[in-house]
């Protein structure tokens, strides 16, 4: 099964790193927060990936055209007037990356809609590329078996991040405490599984994923929720990027589920 990857957005919200290249290739401990997620998916077994570029879409190409470069030791022997490269060693991943440019503009939909014929007729994933967690892949994938629908969007309860005050119905605080992870709703957190045929249900380049064919699937009841409980945290700002720095700099990174090579 394929994995797909949004990764073609201006990233506005982080434009403090994401002016010199694309969000998904800012990154953490020296790694693009893409490559972890891909290395999430990996430690499951899906090493297929198709990647929906846009903004700098060339900075994400140029990445893993070396990337097999990055992950391995190498001696570059320039003496005699030779120029010769030999690889000891390598760590790199075992993947197959096609890396697409799905258009400087082109809505969520829309990139999705452009990658059809890399997919196939065959189930596929989905997910952001500027969001970790410790999601379970595997059974994630075996619950959308099980359910038959056509889609399966993980969902998560990312709490409140204020104080939490409660009111009674005539207006009287009642309390004032702290947040708790049963403050917030669930939100759509990626890591969705689709079939095939929800490609029919989105129009072109201005569709926005989660408006268009995500509300058709819903009112078709063909869109089914697998809740994670575990680690989740997207990267949209200098703060959020910086605790996932601190997490990683630790060696205790909940969404490290991978050994290294």
């Amino acid at each position: 099964m394929k994995v797909v990857i949004l990764a073609g957005g201006f990233g506005t919200r982080i434009s403090e790193e994401s002016q010199f290249k694309p969000k998904p290739m800012i990154e953490i401990g020296g790694i693009p927060i893409l490559v972890h997620i891909m290395k999430l998916y990996s430690a499951y077994g899906f090493n297929e990936f198709i990647i929906c570029a846009g903004y700098k879409q060339h900075v994400i190409k140029e990445y893993f055209a070396d990337y097999f470069l990055h992950t391995s030791d190498i001696t570059y022997d320039f003496a005699n007037g030779r120029n010769e490269m030999t690889i000891h060693r390598t760590h790199s991943d075992p993947w197959k990356v096609t890396v697409v440019d799905t258009g400087l503009n082109t809505m969520t939909g829309g990139r999705v809609k452009r990658i059809k014929e890399y997919v196939g007729d065959e189930p596929f994933m989905l997910t952001y590329g500027d969001a970790v967690g410790d999601v379970n892949i595997r059974e994630l994938v075996e619950y959308h078996k099980q359910h038959g629908k056509l889609g399966t969007v993980s969902v998560y309860n990312f709490g409140q991040n204020k104080g939490v005050l409660e009111v009674r119905e005539d207006g009287m605080v009642d309390a004032f405490r702290e947040k708790s992870d049963f403050d917030g709703d669930l939100i759509n957190i990626g890591f969705m599984v689709f079939q095939p045929e929800l490609f029919d249900y989105i129009e072109g380049d201005d569709t926005v994923f989660e408006k268009g064919p995500m509300n058709k699937l819903v009112e078709m009841q063909q869109l089914a929720a697998y809740t994670h409980k575990g680690f989740w945290q997207c990267m949209d700002t200098v703060r959020e990027k910086e605790k996932l720095e601190k997490l990683w700099a630790s060696g205790n990174a909940p969404w490290k589920v991978w050994e290294d090579r």
